[in-house]
């Protein structure tokens, strides 16, 4: 009977209370991570404006190794007028080259230069640079050059002297230098080499190894002679050099013009650096033209940028020279010192 009621209570046990059986150690209950509380955020304080006495404008004088006295006197008397008409600081200083001028530029150490041609189509790979005045010389912002051969050497003249005009396209007249020898001036000369090349090379034509003879009017003298090169190139026109005139007589005769170029040459221009706001690149722009206008800046900017007159410029005015400076195949970097 007791074995019966033992049964019994525990099958009623079994029906009403689950039995949960644990294999293994219980799962402890996680404990909450907090998350670090982050560091408020600093924001550093905004530089000073530029034009002001803790960040001036710096007005970068011509490039020179050992820059005179005469040289930082100009420089005072532009930096002095620009404050005076801006209102704002201006400094200046004197890169050692054209290279440094560039590299100045791309660390804004400079934002207000004059640049060679070269130098401005370097600058303005990376877009750190436009320029807003241009130098005029002999009434123009371009110069050209020309291909020169001695008369007795058999090439066709593709030039009109009366008239002042080719009268053949590039690629016609300058055939006829395939597989010949060219004198050069120097290795950096838009005029005597580098823009020459570019036409050269665009009109697919293949010339023998060069003669460089450091000048213009001894690129005129060789094709005089006309046993060191069977052509040569020069500006327009190296031939009426006086040294040349008063030397040789009848070099106009016997050295003839075989083809121009066309005037895309830009002179050096006064550029402004575009980490510099648009309305002080006007202001400052405004600022030279009117020392222009001065006898007293007039003789400072030749003094220090070499530059008789001014006139506004734009970008799109290096396009052509660009294009034949591409086509030339030389290093860029190469060409300005």
């Amino acid at each position: 009977m007791k074995k019966l009621l033992l049964t019994l209570s525990l099958a009623i046990l079994g029906c009403s209370l689950p039995i949960q059986l644990n294999l293994g150690t219980s799962t402890p209950t996680p404990t909450p991570v907090q998350s670090p509380t982050p560091a408020p955020t600093v924001t550093p304080p905004a530089p000073p404006e530029l034009g002001t006495e803790l960040n001036p404008l710096i007005l970068a004088l011509a490039p020179s190794a050992h820059p005179s006295a005469e040289l930082i006197a100009a420089g005072d008397v532009i930096a002095a007028f620009i404050e005076e008409r801006t209102g704002y600081k201006v400094v200046t200083n004197v890169p050692a080259s054209q290279n440094d001028l560039v590299e100045s530029l791309n660390k804004g150490n400079a934002h207000v230069v004059s640049l060679s041609p070269f130098a401005y189509l370097l600058a303005r790979e990376d877009d750190s640079v436009t320029a807003v005045l241009a130098s005029i010389r002999e009434g123009g912002m371009f110069y050209g050059a020309q291909f020169i051969a001695n008369r007795d050497s058999n090439f066709l003249s593709y030039y009109d002297s009366a008239r002042d005009e080719n009268t053949a396209d590039a690629a016609e007249a300058l055939e006829q230098f395939q597989g010949k020898k060219p004198c050069w001036t120097d290795a950096t000369s838009p005029s005597g080499y580098v823009v020459p090349l570019g036409f050269l090379n665009q009109a697919r034509v293949g010339i023998r190894s060069a003669a460089f003879l450091e000048g213009q009017p001894s690129v005129v003298r060789a094709v005089y002679a006309g046993d060191i090169c069977d052509f040569g190139a020069t500006f327009i026109d190296a031939r009426h050099s006086a040294s040349l005139e008063a030397n040789y007589p009848d070099v106009t005769e016997k050295v003839v013009v075989i083809w121009r170029a066309p005037k895309v040459i830009p002179y050096e221009n006064v550029s402004i650096s575009n980490l510099v706001p648009l309305e002080i690149r006007r202001v400052v722009q405004r600022a030279f033209i009117d020392l222009m206008l001065t006898p007293e800046g007039k003789a400072a900017i030749q003094t220090v940028y070499g530059m008789d007159e001014i006139q506004i410029a734009d970008d799109a005015m290096y396009a052509d020279f660009d294009f034949y400076v591409k086509a030339s195949g030389l290093n860029l970097a190469e060409l300005i010192k």
